[in-house]
């Protein structure tokens, strides 16, 4: 018996991270990957700029590749996902509150979780839905799994945005693996040619340390690797890729 799964296409992709711009910087780390380390922040040039400096970082990343995948397209739906969101911003948010400090508007719609992709449609005056969640170990395939329930909805075409940044020292002790700052995009459509086919099953393996799971993901599309598994606790996630 098959288990479940789904089988997708991407037919434009991209990705960034700091030190990280450009394909071949990504294929070559996808062959050796390191730990990512913050540093400078991406341009997002193409949103205008009364917008753009209402995200912060983490926003930023993943503006910059929704901008490069979707390179105009509109009528698009997304699916934004991401496994902390911009925690940092909450945590300033947090404080500001405990120390009875006035909260900023500006700064509490910023943090709210479907923040980034609303900007996004608002630069863009795009109507098209977009879904935002956080799954934890697995939000990338659960995203993936969104996404494709999308297609099979009869959307052309969807956006998935992936994004993440280390968190802020106070969860430090927390941190189930190394998170790092990146963001990816894919334009996903159905299968045809050649295709990703995303299958689970359940596991009783511990959740895997190292690596986030969007960056491990990453590696494994920009490696050209065949097959890669995952476990996050509860389902092995296992990732192929067939011509």
């Amino acid at each position: 018996m098959r288990s479940p799964g789904v089988r997708f296409s991407i037919s434009r992709h991209a990705l960034w991270a700091p030190g990280l711009t450009s394909d071949d910087a990504w294929a070559a780390w996808a062959q050796a990957p390191y730990p990512i380390v913050r540093g400078e922040e991406p341009g997002v040039k193409a949103m205008p700029p009364m917008l753009r400096r209402r995200a912060g970082f983490l926003g930023k990343m993943a503006l910059e590749v929704a901008y490069a995948c979707l390179d105009g397209r509109a009528g698009v739906p997304t699916v934004f996902c991401s496994r902390h969101g911009d925690v940092t911003r909450a945590v300033e948010l947090l404080t500001d509150l405990a120390n009875g400090e006035a909260l900023s508007p500006t700064a509490f719609g910023m943090a709210v979780h479907n923040a980034i992709p609303g900007l996004f449609t608002i630069a863009r005056g795009d109507r098209a839905n977009h879904i935002a969640l956080a799954a934890g170990a697995a939000t990338i395939e659960h995203a993936v799994i969104e996404a494709c329930g999308l297609l099979a909805d009869g959307a052309p075409a969807v956006l998935l945005v992936a994004c993440d940044c280390p968190l802020p020292q106070l969860f430090k002790p927390f941190e189930a693996c190394e998170e790092q700052p990146f963001a990816w995009a894919w334009l996903m459509t159905e299968a045809d040619g050649e295709a990703l086919a995303l299958d689970w099953s359940t596991c009783d393996d511990g959740p895997q340390g190292g690596q986030p799971g969007g960056l491990q993901v990453a590696a494994f599309h920009q490696s050209g690797s065949r097959s890669m598994e995952r476990c996050d606790g509860r389902l092995r996630w296992c990732w192929s890729r067939d011509a």
